[in-house]
């Protein structure tokens, strides 16, 4: 009787992922991928002064619980497998099993919108779906979670929920899958044929303060009012009573509301607006300053990983939003790293695609992607072991939400395969190329400007289809007019270059290229990868609907 009341026990422990006080963090569950060649940290909670033991293959661990409850421990480091097995953590006869276990690569994979953007949204979806068959490549979707405080980890949700839970990148579970992490992950696997796992950590709508740490945060002029206002918002609430008193003040809102409603048809006016109920939730639970990286990174951060792959920026590019990114998104890389304690870590970052159709010069000229995407340029330059991978030519329309994700996802792998793993080109020991040609200086001379590029980034530089769209160039009084482009040789160095001139601009000192709302543009390399956006000048500029002037921050 004794016996079964255990095994009982011990089954329910195993599902629930709990036996008494005793817990893995929410990290851990079936089919889930450790990294390879690293020391994988195992952590949870159990009774606090109590003797912990795990068992991986066939290492064993022994730890004990803090004061708190609180324990962590250390195994491998781990050569690759895919080899299915178990972790067993026991502690006073309580006894959790995580099975289906493989170890290879992983990756974290955040941001907004255009990275939680699923496969099954994306272009192609129909045959990408039904042909993924990937069960040594796992995913891990973590939920929202926003908090003015750090937590120790994120919920798990209802037993039939997918959030949460790795899951295997086969039909249908992978329709989930972010569409950019998908494609990456797919990459890596057939080049290094290890298992994959993706742990996708990202909130549509989010800016880059939203996953800052608060203490970085006060440090920054330009977000002392956005938290005050914050701050007062929460504190009120508290105030107030908190979900009960939101509750009374939303019920008498509503009555209130009917009472004037009913007025108003009597009278055949207009009726009054009525109560949004969201405006009486707590704010702490919705995006604020520092909100995700306290609910939803670090939450994780005890996560052995090889890196991080980062698309955000969309919503730093409305209004007045853009104003502390130049301090808030190189930021969240700083972060991030201190958050995972390696300074290190590779941080892939993609630079958001264009949207918007309005094409007006004076609107392009000044609009605030092009700030977004100059200083995420600027980050990448100025920041060690990143990467940048450009994406503007993957919207073929006007909509924030650019379909083709197949391509920023490929491109990013060739970041993460040339740079963190070394790949080389098949049949060379070059260097696999990953990055579009990037600017470095434009000479102005005979009414013309000529632009080159660093060294690598214009091997077989080359305008698609010979058209020359996407340069513009402007004389002192800083008018930008549409420019005609063709490629050519420098009398100097023999090494191609960009010849750009223009019939109204007779003598041009600045030149831009895609640089804009919607960039359009056809300038690459042989390997097909795109031009980075790039201007020769650093005018101010002021952002529409805005104010103040974006000043450019050259180190």
């Amino acid at each position: 009787m004794t016996k079964y009341f255990l095994f009982s026990l011990l089954l329910i422990s195993t599902f629930t992922l709990s036996g008494k006080d005793l817990k893995l963090a929410n990290t851990f569950s079936d089919g889930i991928v450790f990294q390879r060649d690293k020391s994988i940290n195992v952590w949870g909670t159990a009774t606090p002064k109590k003797t912990i033991t795990i068992r991986f293959g066939e290492e064993t661990k022994s730890t004990k619980t803090d004061d708190e409850g609180a324990w962590s421990t250390t195994l491998g480091p781990l050569s690759a497998s895919s080899k299915p097995r178990t972790l067993t953590v026991t502690s006073e006869g309580y006894e959790i099993q995580i099975n289906d276990i493989l170890v290879g690569e992983v990756w974290l994979c955040g941001g907004q919108s255009n990275m939680a953007w699923t496969l099954r949204g994306s272009t192609n979806a129909d045959i990408e779906i039904s042909a993924a068959d990937y069960p040594e490549i796992r995913f891990l979707k973590l939920p929202n979670i926003a908090s003015p405080n750090k937590l120790r980890d994120f919920p798990r949700g209802k037993s039939t929920d997918w959030i949460g839970k790795w899951q295997k990148a086969v039909p249908p579970k992978v329709e989930n899958c972010s569409a950019v992490a998908y494609y990456f992950a797919r990459r890596l696997h057939r080049q290094l044929k290890v298992p994959i796992g993706i742990i996708e950590n990202s909130w549509g709508g989010t800016m880059a303060q939203h996953w800052c740490d608060k203490k970085t945060l006060n440090g920054i002029p330009e977000m002392e009012e956005d938290i005050k206002k914050f701050d007062a918002r929460y504190q009120s609430w508290i105030d107030g009573g908190k979900e009960e008193g939101a509750k009374k003040r939303l019920t008498q809102a509503l009555a209130e509301w009917e009472k004037k409603s009913a007025a108003a048809k009597e009278k055949g006016e207009k009726e009054p607006r009525k109560p949004n109920a969201n405006e009486y939730k707590n704010p702490g639970e919705g995006r604020q300053p520092a909100g995700m990286y306290n609910g939803s990174l670090i939450p994780i951060s005890n996560a052995t990983i090889r890196g991080i792959l980062f698309y955000q920026g969309e919503n730093n590019s409305f209004g007045t939003s853009w104003k502390p990114f130049h301090r808030t998104f190189p930021s969240v890389i700083t972060d991030w790293r201190s958050a995972f304690n390696d300074p290190s870590l590779p941080f892939g970052i993609i630079q958001i695609a264009g949207w918007s159709n309005r094409r007006s010069m004076e609107y392009d000229m000044n609009h605030h992607c092009n700030v977004v995407r100059e200083i995420q340029l600027d980050t990448w330059l100025n920041t060690e072991n990143t990467g940048l991978i450009v994406t503007y030519d993957t919207n073929s329309n006007g909509s924030i939400h650019p379909g083709r994700k197949y391509p920023v996802g490929e491109r990013s792998a060739r970041w993460a395969l040339s740079e963190v793993y070394k790949v080389r080109k098949f049949g060379s020991n070059d260097p696999l190329e990953w990055k579009g040609p990037l600017f470095k200086e434009a000479i102005f001379q005979s009414g013309k400007a000529y632009v080159t590029f660093e060294n690598g980034t214009d091997r077989g530089l080359r305008l698609d289809q010979d058209v020359d769209v996407g340069f513009v160039l402007a004389g002192e009084d800083k008018k930008f007019h549409h420019a005609k482009a063709k490629i050519t040789q420098s009398k100097i160095d023999k090494k191609p270059q960009v010849e750009i001139w223009c019939d109204e601009v007779k003598n041009p000192v600045a030149v831009r290229y895609a640089f804009s709302n919607l960039p359009i543009g056809g300038l690459m390399n042989a390997r097909e990868i795109p031009a980075y956006p790039f201007r020769s000048d650093n005018w101010p500029m002021t952002p529409h609907q805005s104010t103040g002037s974006y000043n450019r921050e050259k180190k």
